[in-house]
């Protein structure tokens, strides 16, 4: 019997995170993809803290998202702003973790606006 897809997506998620650790040094971009929305932190593994972060839902984004939660211009928009939340706490350099996802559609479209706007990963 096939694995479902939150299944498959939570094997790749399990199989990423066992390289992927965030430093203070080099914090954790992680990535949340549901069908509504998307949502980006970033994650200090060792302290435990989400140092910024930014989502569809965020109040800052949602009077020029109109109802465009799913799409890939809102993932640039959420993309855009996680990394000037991180850039004005001074934290340049990143490593990506998509959260089990396919690097492809929304989650490619957050990515490259955050490495834009001045994110190094």
């Amino acid at each position: 019997m096939l694995a479902s897809h939150t299944a498959r997506t939570q094997r790749r998620h399990r199989r990423i995170r066992r390289r992927i650790q965030g430093t203070a040094q080099r914090p954790r971009l992680a990535v949340f993809r549901s069908n509504n929305h998307i949502y980006a932190q970033v994650i200090d593994d060792g302290a435990q803290n989400t140092l910024a972060a930014a989502s569809t839902i965020d109040k800052e984004l949602r009077p020029d998202l109109s109802g465009m939660g799913a799409n890939c211009q809102a993932s640039q928009a959420v993309g855009k702003l996680v990394a000037e939340r991180a850039l004005a706490k001074g934290i340049r350099s990143v490593v990506f973790d998509r959260g089990g996802n396919l690097y492809h559609g929304r989650v490619k479209a957050l990515a490259d606006a955050a490495r834009d706007a001045g994110l190094i990963f």
